[in-house]
């Protein structure tokens, strides 16, 4: 049957029954998702769907401009929509082939239509989406002197509840530490805070455990899930990223310093363009690079092919769907294929993000940890790129020059040209007038060259200028695309190759690229090397310090491997040698250019020659005093200055992004202009000055998040911090605020709580503190059983939750009662592995051969090293999570498994034996001894029948078997 806009659209002439005598409307309040689009899905996407537009209609979106013509809202029995489906003219029946609908489900329909055709598209309704205003606090609902326990008591009261009664003080000081610190409290705190009897006394504990630093070890590990942190790139090729640490520590500053909220989410979004002068706003960046990455893909596959725009699609939604579960509570990557199912999110929208982070890669970068040093290489930075593009003219100071010249003749009258023949396995090989020799030709991957010379004078040292040259990418020294070079190895012989070794004692380099100075190439490693970037563009120099002196006369052979590949190799260098007895390194090499110069008497030099001259020094001033500031740290971040690597390379603007058909690279639309989303009521329009700058779409976008008028957020964070202290969210989906998540059980507490913490500037400490003082927070945990058959999964929140200890609080918890945690704060990551190379990139990781008792496996798990694909035995048992995945609820699974790690792993028996011999030590006599144990893992005194039974234990399995039961007790793994 051919449908036409008459048919489908056309009145009933002959209805065989009138709107009386259709299927009765659903009475109940009938959702859309999950009952009318089956139905639609069901019957009628075949013709009315994303490849099929008859009659114009579409019904697998949000309504257009056909649909009204055939749903009247409010009326179903008026609507032609219910009388095609129910078949009420045999002519003119939908679907034209097939079984019919069914009585229930044109009841379904009609229930819909008269419940207003509401479609996911129309944010009226859905409570995430709505403006946040605080709503009043309730009324008569009891004494109550912390609103939250106004609300929690007004919803008991409508299921005819009431809150428990208070924890006892040993109870709440156990569950608070745990909470705020992820550790026991210790015996002396618990005794102190349970003979406390001041009014205040609880208050007081709050503030206490809240300016501990250990708040933020705690709280910034609830975030690493949210972000999914770890420190390898996941996929196959699952390498390290030596540099991802710092971010966990911004995050523990962060918390500590109680950052305003905004400002968090800011930096971690666009710190570096929102705020340049803060270091924290660099280091930040690693929340966008903190998932995985797939290096086969980005390094080995070439630009502007299909797999490589594939990858790049690829890392840009995991940029996206990490800010907008973690920020914001929603389910983006769904609209990457089609508009959102569920959520008013068109694909377009997804894909104005998509632009958003356009201009960003993740990479290593450098920054100053002081924000003095900081501000001081960027202004000598600055002064040195203004010279070089020529703002301005450098005046001519003759004092200066004169002075500079005479410290330079002095520098070279130490160092000695080497007269050597030069070859290369790959190059071609041009020495020029001035000693130093270019290599040119094709561009090989990898290369050797050999200098050899014989000398005339004792040789302590050799002296490697690698030299700039404007033929060279970048200027060089390298061929590399970025100008980058890798020294693999140095090799000095007497004779020629195959002469007598000469052993390098020392080598020191005027620039170390990090994680390849110049000790890499003298380690006798191939796989390593000696690099400059991102100090390209400019001349280097490397000394290498000879064990012993070559005598006088003798042949040479000074061997360069460059066996990194892609490219890496010197494009233009000079070798000199000393006799000198201390060697030390030149403050700068002399570029040809200005040697030449120099080589003019000054009275015979054009005023170019001055001017490049006086250039010359100014620069070479800039540049001492830039080496003379600390050594940059390095962060792996977020970034678009990166070096590159294989077809890994920087972008010099935003990439284009194109609208995907069902999100298939090799179907591009148009192309995607940056924005938000247009659901969200409230927060001012996403508006960015320029466009072309890829980091003003994220400071534009990092604004509009944290918007104080942008409901979504504010509620997504108010949530989490629920969510952890109570173990179940006032929405129990943290990351979905969506129509497919799930609905909170108290919304004005939410709102409420939302609205007070985004009015109160921000404070997360403010929100914990109004949250674990209210009598909600601090009811006992006990178990009800007339109202568990009201309110089976505590929704309501008459009692506590009983919550397990999560996998890292464990091991800090046996650390802590062994007396052997490690308060060190910071710094790199603990490995409790051993590491060693992999056959391909991968390396292999052997976590039972770490030394259990080694200063690393004392620290805080906070600190420890994540694997991605590799991830620890012991974590795991214990619900860890998987680091690739974003986990906004952590699993608490009951394993057998889970008993037989904390029995048998190599950990829990070392440290139980630890925690023997410290009670041996504090206590005497076997019971005495067990009560010791009890205070201090389970932080309550042992009863006699405790302290006896499990005394007669000991003498007959060991004080350490003890132990390890104590660690094993549901006391010990739970809170209550």
């Amino acid at each position: 049957m051919r449908l036409t806009l008459g048919f489908l659209f056309g009145t009933l002439a002959s209805p065989v029954w009138g709107g009386d005598a259709l299927p009765p409307a659903a009475s109940r309040p009938v959702d859309f998702v999950r009952e009318v689009r089956p139905i639609f899905a069901a019957n009628c996407y075949s013709c009315h769907g994303e490849t099929k537009h008859k009659a114009g209609l579409r019904l697998d979106r949000r309504p257009d401009t056909a649909l009204p013509k055939i749903v009247k809202a409010g009326a179903s029995g008026d609507s032609r929509l219910i009388h095609l489906v129910a078949g009420t003219n045999p002519e003119a029946k939908m679907p034209p082939e097939g079984p019919p609908l069914s009585g229930e489900q044109v009841g379904i329909l009609r229930g819909w239509i008269d419940q207003g055709a509401k479609w996911p598209g129309d944010t009226e309704g859905h409570w995430s989406l709505r403006r946040l205003s605080a709503p009043p606090v309730p009324k008569g609902a009891g004494p109550a002197v912390n609103p939250i326990d106004a609300f929690v008591r007004a919803k008991l009261g409508e299921k005819g509840l009431s809150p428990s009664p208070p924890a006892d003080r040993r109870t709440l000081i156990r569950r608070l530490t745990f909470d705020l610190h992820g550790l026991p409290p210790t015996p002396e705190a618990i005794a102190d805070f349970v003979n406390d009897a001041a009014p205040d006394a609880y208050e007081r504990l709050v503030d206490r455990l809240l300016a501990s630093p250990h708040y933020g070890e705690r709280w910034a590990r609830h975030w690493m899930d949210i972000a999914h942190f770890a420190e390898t790139h996941g996929h196959d090729q699952d390498a390290v990223r030596e540099h991802a640490w710092p971010y966990r520590d911004y995050l523990i500053q962060s918390l500590n310093a109680d950052k305003p909220y905004a400002r968090f989410i800011q930096e971690q979004i666009a710190g570096e363009v929102l705020f340049p002068g803060d270091p924290a706003g660099i280091v930040a960046l690693g929340f966008l690079a903190a998932g995985p990455w797939d290096e086969s893909s980005q390094k080995d596959i070439r630009d502007e092919t299909i797999d490589k725009k594939a990858a790049q699609y690829i890392d840009r939604d995991d940029m996206i769907t990490t800010v907008f579960t973690a920020v914001a509570s929603t389910s983006i990557h769904c609209a990457r294929c089609h508009d959102h199912k569920f959520d008013p999110i068109p694909q377009a929208e997804y894909y104005g993000l998509q632009a958003v982070f356009a201009g960003v890669d993740r990479a290593n970068r450098t920054y100053d940890s002081d924000a003095a040093v900081a501000k001081a290489r960027r202004e000598l930075q600055s002064r040195k790129a203004d010279i070089l593009a020529g703002k301005f003219d450098v005046s001519e100071d003759r004092a200066a020059v004169e002075a500079w010249e005479k410290e330079a003749a002095g520098r070279a009258g130490r160092w000695k040209p080497l007269a050597a023949t030069a070859t290369a396995k790959e190059s071609k090989v041009e020495p020029q007038p001035d000693g130093s020799v270019e290599f040119t030709g094709p561009r090989p991957e990898r290369d050797t060259y050999t200098f050899t010379g014989t000398t005339t004078a004792a040789v302590t040292a050799v002296r490697l200028e690698v030299l700039s040259d404007p033929s060279l990418p970048h200027k060089g020294p390298g061929r590399q695309d970025n100008g980058n070079l890798h020294l693999s190895e140095v090799r000095v012989h007497i004779g020629d190759a195959r002469g007598t070794l000469v052993p390098i004692a020392s080598a020191v380099a005027d620039f170390n690229q990090s994680g390849w100075d110049i000790s890499r190439a003298i380690d006798g490693n191939p796989a390593t090397a000696w690099g400059i970037y991102p100090a390209v563009g400019q001349s280097h120099e490397a000394v290498f310090i000879l064990k012993e002196p070559i005598p006088p006369g003798s042949r040479m052979t000074v061997e360069l491997d460059q066996l990194y590949g892609e490219g890496h190799v010197i494009g233009r260098a000079r070798l000199s040698t000393t006799s000198d007895r201390n060697p030390a390194l030149t403050a700068n090499p002399i570029p040809n250019e200005i040697a030449t110069i120099l080589a003019i008497p000054a009275d015979k030099r054009t005023e170019a020659q001055r001017k490049n001259l006086a250039k010359h020094v100014v620069l070479t001033r800039l540049d001492t005093e830039i080496a003379a500031l600390p050594k940059p740290q390095q962060i792996y971040a977020a970034t678009t200055d990166f070096e590159t690597i294989g077809n890994f390379k920087p972008p010099k603007g935003p990439r284009p992004v194109h609208m995907l058909k069902r999100g298939d690279v090799t179907k591009p639309g148009p192309e995607a202009k940056p924005g938000a989303l247009s659901c969200v009521e409230g927060p001012a329009p996403f508006a960015v000055s320029d466009p072309t700058q890829g980091g003003l779409r994220r400071a534009a976008l990092a604004k509009w998040l944290t918007d104080r008028e942008n409901g979504l957020v504010w509620r997504s964070i108010a949530n989490r911090v629920w969510h952890y202290h109570f173990g179940r969210g006032i929405v129990n989906t943290p990351n979905d605020f969506g129509r497919m998540g799930a609905a909170p059980t108290h919304p004005e507490l939410l709102d409420w709580l939302a609205a007070w913490f985004r009015d109160s500037g921000g404070s997360l400490k403010a929100l914990h503190r109004l949250i674990v003082t209210s009598e909600t927070y601090r009811q006992s945990s006990a178990h009800n059983a007339d109202y568990a058959r009201v309110d089976a999964e505590n929704a309501c929140l008459w009692r506590m939750n009983r919550t397990r200890l999560d996998a890292e609080s464990v091991r800090d918890a046996i650390l802590s009662a062994s007396g052997l945690l490690d308060p060190a704060m910071g710094g790199p990551s603990a490995r409790h592995f051993t590491l060693a190379p992999g056959v391909h990139i991968t390396p292999v990781v052997e976590y039972q051969k770490f030394d259990v008792d080694s200063p690393a496996a004392r620290r805080r798990s906070v600190y420890r090293f994540i694997f991605r694909t590799l991830p620890d035995p012991f974590y795991e048992a214990l619900d860890c999570p998987d680091a690739s995945q974003f986990t906004p609820v952590r699993a608490a699974s009951v394993t057998a498994l889970q008993a037989l790690a904390l029995l048998n792993d190599k950990f829990t028996v070392r440290y139980a034996e630890h925690f023997a011999a410290r009670i041996e030590r504090e206590a005497q006599g076997p019971e005495d001894r067990i009560r010791r144990a009890y205070e201090l893992a389970l932080g309550r005194p042992a009863t006699d029948a405790e302290a006896n039974r499990l005394a007669a234990y000991a003498k007959k399995h060991g004080l350490a078997n003890a132990c390890r039961v104590l660690f094993n007790c549901n006391e010990f793994l739970f809170v209550e």
